[in-house]
């Protein structure tokens, strides 16, 4: 909602309104796409959640379609991009918690076929290899049952995390819910960090660590870039607002340090 009020925050002033159409799979996304070239129903289109090898960039190419592509776009074609910064919020997050003596640190992540989801986990990864440390990387689904699941199963693996870091709120809530259940204590033993903060995140027991973006802002460069193609201006590539540590307590020393 905070993505759609800064959207809406900067199309008013040109009159335009916003079509907000939830689908259940990609196919199904092309085909409204076609439906609304063929209808003159949108003006442009606004593209999130790229994946590798995506096809909706050509589709909307063949249907002549202006539309602007959030996210780290690697294909081909002339298109307005948003780029978020993924790589480098990751990055200062391990920094950050290898500071603090965690060795065992894991991620739970979104659909693995997204790119910022590659993007993400890539630069856990190489942040971690100078230390000689490799990651646990597991695969959720952004929801709070993906985040709890994941978490018992790491926390009752033979060599438990002390640091998990989760690409959504929801999912780390589904964590911290599981790590009280089986008697974990956040941060004693295990800490906990959130991509995005919320509302959630700061009325959590404890209020969760998080990387906050400016959602709002982040909606309103986008807008920006929709009323340049309207305006036949030429493709242009657009930075989000970096993300940023924003510390509480469900984070602190590593078990160890702590001793």
């Amino acid at each position: 909602m905070e993505l759609i009020g800064g959207l809406e925050e900067t199309f008013v002033e040109r009159g335009l309104s916003i079509l907000l159409h939830v689908v259940p799979t990609q196919a199904e996304e092309i085909a409204a796409y076609r439906r609304w070239a063929a209808g003159g129903v949108a003006e442009a289109v606004i593209v999130p959640n790229l994946v590798a090898d995506d096809p909706r960039p050509a589709v909307l190419s063949e249907l002549g379609l202006p539309a602007v592509l959030v996210g780290s776009w690697q294909g081909a074609g002339a298109f307005s991009t948003v780029r978020a910064h993924d790589a480098e919020p990751v990055q200062d997050a391990a920094a950050r918690l290898l500071a603090l003596g965690h060795r065992r640190i894991a991620r739970v992540t979104g659909p693995q076929n997204l790119l910022h989801t590659q993007a993400r986990s890539a630069a856990l990864v190489e942040a971690c290899a100078p230390h000689g440390i490799v990651p646990v990387i597991v695969e959720g689904d952004y929801t709070e049952r993906s985040g709890a699941d994941l978490t018992e199963a790491l926390l009752r693996s033979p060599e438990p995390p002390t640091a998990i870091v989760y690409d959504n709120d929801l999912m780390a809530i589904g964590g911290l819910r599981v790590a009280e259940e089986l008697g974990v204590d956040v941060p004693g033993r295990l800490s906990v960090v959130a991509w995005d903060d919320s509302t959630l995140c700061r009325l959590a027991t404890p209020p969760l660590t998080v990387l906050a973006l400016d959602v709002h802002q982040y909606g309103i460069t986008v807008a920006e870039a929709v009323l340049d193609v309207l305006d036949g201006k030429p493709p242009v590539e657009r930075w989000a607002p970096p993300s940023r540590w924003l510390e509480r307590a469900s984070t602190g020393p590593a078990p160890t340090a702590r001793a």
